[in-house]
């Protein structure tokens, strides 16, 4: 086998998304045949010997996971403030996987799960242009001229964010309830997109990334992708 770049390794063999891997990577924690590794470093699969905190990388089997969050859980796999935490949701998993990037704290609906590190590199990256799409409940009553500034793109402080696809499902005077389908990943980009117009956020709820949703999953249950719905993103991702 050719060799391939260590922390798309580790990435494929889902140790962490390859820029968790970087990381990694960065503060000594992976050895290549006894010796630290560096970034940029190519490793031979079947060959060369990896470890990462002491422990021999091995490839898993690639899992797939759709989990429907919960409010008031964080994304995260550990905390130390004893939060409740999207990793208390899965004992009955048997492979380790990892978050495809994160929802607040506050905000609920579809958040992905894999040890396929390469996939969620790409579903996480801006050049892949892969849709999330949000339910939002927004103070105010919004309107046409406030739909066309979302789907112009918003002047925020980190520069102007991407065309927005949007529908009011309902403007009333008070909250408006809009449909938000974005492709960039900043973060609390849609909070921040929609306080910019004028009309901060109530409730926001993720209902689909790269196509997949939480259909028939209450708050808090978690189910494997089905081969069509894996085909599909990795066909979104240009891996297949």
């Amino acid at each position: 086998m050719s060799a391939v770049r260590l922390q798309k390794y580790l990435a494929a063999c889902g140790v962490g998304s390859r820029r968790g891997c970087e990381r990694l990577i960065q503060e000594g924690r992976v050895v290549v045949n006894g010796t630290t590794a560096a970034i940029g470093q190519q490793v031979t699969p079947g060959v060369d010997e990896v470890r990462v905190n002491g422990e021999t990388v091995v490839t898993d089997k690639k899992v797939y996971v759709v989990f429907n969050k919960p409010a008031d859980v964080v994304t995260t796999l550990k905390d130390t403030h004893s939060r409740k935490t999207v990793g208390d949701f899965f004992d009955g998993l048997a492979q380790r996987v990892f978050p495809v990037g994160r929802l607040d704290r506050d905000v609920e609906g579809v958040l992905l799960f894999t040890n396929d590190g390469e996939l969620a590199f790409r579903l996480m990256h801006p050049r892949y242009k892969i849709n999330k799409v949000y339910l939002v409940w927004v103070k105010g009553q919004v309107t046409p001229e406030t739909v066309k500034r979302l789907e112009q793109g918003v002047q925020l402080d980190d520069g102007v964010t991407a065309p927005a696809r949007v529908s009011v499902i309902n403007a009333g005077v008070e909250t408006s309830h809009i449909k938000l389908t974005i492709h960039e990943g900043r973060k609390r980009e849609v909070k921040r997109m929609c306080a910019a117009v004028g009309h901060p956020v109530k409730t926001l709820r993720r209902v689909a990334f790269a196509g997949v949703n939480a259909k028939g999953l209450r708050p808090g249950e978690w189910r494997y992708l089905a081969d069509e719905e894996i085909k599909e993103v990795r066909t979104l991702a240009g891996l297949d």
